[in-house]
């Protein structure tokens, strides 16, 4: 079992690092297509991706009115995240979106878990939410409520508290469906939804972009999304919602580091001063 997790946790550092690079990719093709545009070719792509991968584990495919609810509240709130990052990517920066995603949404992950389940909070527990909220004030930049109202911070903040929820849903998910099938129906669903929404929005015109393109797409929803999500529900479902989601402080590092070296962007200093504030959060949230 400790060798089971030991490997689910070097799968979680890949997928990290998978989702850092995410970023940069969703930045770039912002520049180029609609919304609608660059949803449905995401999780069309990223559907396909999952045939070698349900060829190579070869599981058996299960479904049962459980199953089919978890499934059903999931892709619904994949695309929901997909749409506000799309949309905060665009007026704000890959960096500063991935920072502010990435350490709420495990603060979040905690809250609700404690709401949910009514789980008594220790003082440590206590002292680790405030200085969350400590960090989130210097990463959302609150000392001027306009900046942030006008700003892309407030879908940052949004794309934190719908996956929050989309790691809870994944963990108790697993007592259903296989965590590869759950990835795979969750894509199937988003793509047909997002092709009924966005059919007469030129969904063709993709084959006029260049390379760049074609190369970020490719990596956001096959290895950003694909390979780095399916490794997430999977340790999610083997080590618990609370401890996968603390994996999600090593997104920033990652993203901002790309963000810098791919598309030339300045790293703030209220960035990393709110971002260190919230990881050492993290951190105390998820200490024994």
């Amino acid at each position: 079992m400790k060798n089971e997790a030991k490997t689910y946790k070097y799968l979680l550092l890949l997928a990290m690092l998978l989702w850092g690079g995410g970023w940069t990719a969703l930045k770039i093709l912002t520049y180029t297509q609609t919304i609608e545009v660059i949803v449905f070719w995401r999780f069309f792509l990223m559907s396909l991706s999952f045939i070698p991968i349900l060829y190579f584990f070869n599981k058996p495919i299960t479904l049962n009115r459980g199953a089919l609810v978890y499934i059903g509240s999931s892709s619904v709130l994949n695309i929901l995240f997909m749409v506000f990052s799309f949309i905060g990517i665009s007026a704000g920066s890959a960096g500063s979106g991935s920072v502010i995603i990435t350490t709420f949404s495990p603060i979040l992950t905690f809250i609700l878990f404690a709401f949910l389940y009514k789980k008594h909070l220790n003082k440590v527990q206590y002292i680790a939410l405030t200085l969350g909220l400590v960090g989130g004030f210097v990463l959302l930049e609150l000392d001027d409520i306009s900046l942030f109202l006008n700003s892309s911070n407030i879908y940052f903040l949004l794309c934190a508290l719908v996956w929050a929820g989309v790691t809870l849903l994944s963990q108790h998910s697993a007592k259903h469906i296989h965590p590869i099938h759950y990835s795979f129906f969750i894509s199937i669903v988003a793509t047909i939804s997002a092709f009924i929404y966005g059919y007469d929005a030129g969904l063709l015109s993709v084959f006029d972009e260049g390379l760049n393109f074609w190369i970020s797409l490719i990596y956001l929803a096959v290895f950003g999304q694909a390979v780095a999500t399916t490794i997430f529900f999977m340790a999610s479902s083997k080590l618990g919602s609370q401890t996968t989601s603390s994996f999600m402080f090593l997104v920033p590092l990652f993203a901002l580091f790309s963000a810098w070296l791919v598309l030339d962007e300045s790293i703030e200093l209220h960035i990393i001063i709110g971002g260190l504030v919230s990881m050492l959060a993290v951190y105390y949230l998820n200490k024994k």
